[in-house]
């Protein structure tokens, strides 16, 4: 073999080796320096509540600094669109909640692709939405139910969180799928929403689990059950849709994990793993439980997929219950 063939070959063989010894030595330096994770909902509710139990977690684990920052401004879109123009390095990581897969086809105007200019880490943790009933609705299961709302047509409302959000979106694919005259009646917030159906006002409501669990336990709201494909573990007496004899009517409110588009796999695959250990930790399971939470923790492929089919789903129920986009 000549000198210059010999020496082309060790060339190449460096050039391989040069982006694997660049992932080794990233993976033993990162994280450098403190990290910022955005969470683009108010500061108080269960999203930033689970997304400050996994800072702190992290923190505790890397010995550096790992800070939530709320940014709620624009139903998050602002938010999650700076996130997508961050530098993809692993130092600034979105924790979004079920806007994320919403918002697309909700908003008209909207800064960032939730498939294009994201990298998925995982999707934490989930709850279920919830049919909940004032105790004097004669329907003691969702057959009932839907026998009552037939019988009688635009008598019976139910309450959401608001326009666009996705209590409003389950009970719309509910509506939808079994052709029901129910009027839907929008509300600033989860609390709010509940407040009526406890008081009467809206016999029905749909909403994620967390906002209603106290009162489902305190016997002011009747749950007949919850949208997920599994049971609630906070619930597990109430079934799911699927049991209840009405299949393809899940969804969620999740709790994610993403960085932007581009950052290295290595990075991504280290958050994976953390988040996958976080959400397993007796204390952890302990508190998501009582938020009304089950850890989840799929792959980076598996959340990519997901992503899209719920975008797409969204998106058909949205154009089909004619809900209005936001300018």
């Amino acid at each position: 073999m000549t000198l210059v063939r010999r020496q082309f070959l060790q060339l190449g063989g460096a050039a391989v080796a040069v982006p694997a010894i660049s992932r080794i030595a990233r993976a033993q330096t990162y994280p450098a320096r403190p990290i910022r994770v955005i969470v683009p909902v108010a500061a108080g509710g269960p999203t930033d509540t689970i997304a400050r139990l996994i800072a702190q977690k992290l923190a505790e684990r890397w010995g550096q600094q790992v800070y939530v920052e709320n940014l709620p401004t624009g139903a998050g879109n602002v938010a999650v669109g700076m996130t997508a123009k961050a530098p993809p390095d692993g130092y600034t990581i979105l924790m979004p909640s079920s806007s994320y897969v919403v918002n697309p086809s909700l908003y008209a105007k909207i800064t960032w692709d939730p498939v294009r200019d994201f990298a998925p880490v995982t999707l934490a943790v989930a709850s279920a939405h919830v049919l909940v009933v004032h105790p004097s609705v004669p329907a003691n299961n969702v057959k009932e139910l839907v026998a009552l709302v037939k019988a009688y047509p635009g008598k019976y409302s139910y309450a959401s969180p608001g326009a666009g959000t996705t209590g409003q979106l389950a009970g719309e694919l509910f509506k939808l799928s079994l052709g029901l005259d129910l009027i839907h009646v929008p509300f600033n917030g989860a609390n709010p929403a509940i407040t009526s159906t406890i008081g009467g006002h809206t016999p029905i409501a749909f909403t994620a689990l967390p906002a209603a669990a106290s009162n489902i336990k305190g016997g002011k709201l009747r749950a007949l059950v919850v949208t997920s494909g599994k049971r609630s573990s906070a619930f597990p007496h109430v079934p799911t849709m699927m049991e209840a004899g009405f299949p393809d009517q899940e969804s969620i409110f999740m709790q994610a994990v993403l960085a932007p588009a581009r950052t290295p796999k290595d990075i991504v695959d280290l958050w994976y793993r953390e988040v996958v250990r976080i959400v397993a930790l007796p204390d952890v399971k302990e508190r998501l439980a009582v938020l009304g939470f089950d850890p989840v923790a799929n792959t980076p492929e598996e959340f990519g997929a997901w992503i899209k089919t719920e975008v797409n789903r969204w998106g058909k129920v949205i154009r089909e219950a004619k809900i209005p986009r936001i300018e």
